[in-house]
């Protein structure tokens, strides 16, 4: 089992640093509100640091999962940064959902001081990271991957080297373009459904079987038709995520009209006040006039 540090125990960091817990590793624990740290602590023993430096001295693998890039840099560069107590031949993995750029810049930082780096973004949400069954999508160097892949196997269901650095956080955008316009079309096939007056449990049922399927459907729809929202991933979250996918099409050339389209709805449920709703709330625009 290896000594791991983890920066970052937010709805998703706290149960993943949980599983490398309970897998056999030993923990030390970062996170910018110090009561948290300490809750983390109490449920699953370990240790906390005062900085993220102080949490990866002597650490083979470093984790951390924080909010954006910006956030990324202040915990994991400088002088108080993870990288500062980072020993050569650890590794870095940043499961932060951040831009295909920012992966690069840390997998230079990183090699400079002898460091390996892995980007590697997650999929499935809180219940995915509570029950261990993320899907981790990486990128970076095969033999960095290959000793890191054990490790990260506490908490996820598959994990996968998709290419070089940056590749990770690509893949992470291309998931979240996907889900954009299938949930907006979800909403739309939920409210007609409920607009013609039919039976809505009996179609997701029937047509969750077929074509149609997805683990939306099986996971949301119930709820879109019952206007709850007070859960799951956050549209505060999504919107920062599109922007992310959005600012790389700029630069790579792919058009994304229906995404651009969907993040103005999700901007248009934050001015409802559904910032923290689940990015299922696009359907509270159709029901909710």
């Amino acid at each position: 089992m290896s000594k791991v540090a983890f920066i970052g125990l937010g709805v998703m960091g706290y149960p993943m640093a949980g599983h490398l817990q309970k897998a056999g590793h030993s923990l030390t624990v970062y996170n910018r509100t110090a009561e948290k740290a300490d809750k983390w602590v109490t449920e699953y023993e370990g240790k906390t640091a005062q900085t993220p430096k102080e949490a990866a001295t002597d650490a083979e693998f470093v984790f951390s999962c924080v909010g954006n890039d910006d956030d990324v840099r202040s915990v994991l560069l400088g002088a108080d940064g993870a990288l500062a107590g980072m020993t050569s031949g650890s590794v870095l993995i940043d499961n932060t959902t951040a831009s295909a750029d920012l992966a690069r810049e840390l997998h230079a930082a990183a090699k400079e001081n002898g460091v390996g780096f892995i980007d590697a973004p997650v999929s499935g949400g809180q219940a995915g990271a509570e029950n261990g069954i993320l899907t981790v999508m990486c990128g970076g160097d095969p033999d960095v991957f290959a000793s890191a892949e054990p490790v990260i196997d506490s908490y996820a269901r598959q994990v996968t080297l998709i290419g070089p650095s940056g590749s990770g956080q690509l893949t992470k955008m291309v998931n979240q373009i996907c889900i954009a316009g299938l949930v907006q079309g979800l909403a739309e096939g939920m409210n007609f459904g409920m607009k013609a007056g039919i039976d809505m449990e009996k179609v997701i049922d029937t047509i969750s079987k077929g074509a149609a399927g997805s683990w939306q459907m099986e996971n949301r729809a119930s709820t879109m038709c019952k206007d709850e929202f007070e859960f799951g991933f956050a549209v505060d979250w999504m919107r920062k995520d599109l922007d992310i996918a959005l600012n790389e099409a700029k630069s790579n050339g792919a058009r994304l009209p229906i995404t651009a389209l969907v993040d103005q709805f999700y901007a248009a449920v934050q001015e409802r006040g559904g910032n923290r709703w689940d990015t299922s709330s696009l359907m509270h625009l159709l029901s909710n006039k």
